[in-house]
């Protein structure tokens, strides 16, 4: 189980940096800014963010198998990915219960 942690606890803080960027850098500059310079250096955050996402909700889904956790918990485990905050917060849970 030590490994699914792991792997869970470095994709849970990489999806959260990546949403963060994503709310904060990327969403501000596309509709705050009228700047295409600035538009396009921060275009590769959506494409990164989707990625990482799908690779955390991976990793969640096999954690989540090895412990034993019906479907409400899993459910609430994936869309912990999908705010900024949230996903610190469920790596913090997990590896507190878990490790």
């Amino acid at each position: 189980m030590t490994g699914a942690v792991k792997r869970f606890r470095v994709m849970a803080i990489t999806a959260g940096v990546m949403s963060l960027l994503l709310w904060f850098v990327d969403l501000p500059v596309a509709y705050l800014f009228n700047n295409e310079d600035w538009k396009s250096k921060v275009a590769w955050i959506p494409f990164v963010h989707g990625w990482v996402y799908a690779v955390y909700l991976l990793t969640a889904l096999q954690f989540s198998v090895k412990a034993r956790w019906e479907l409400r918990r899993v459910i609430w485990l994936a869309l912990a990915g999908t705010l900024p905050i949230a996903s610190f917060i469920a790596e913090r849970k997990i590896v507190k219960n878990y490790s």
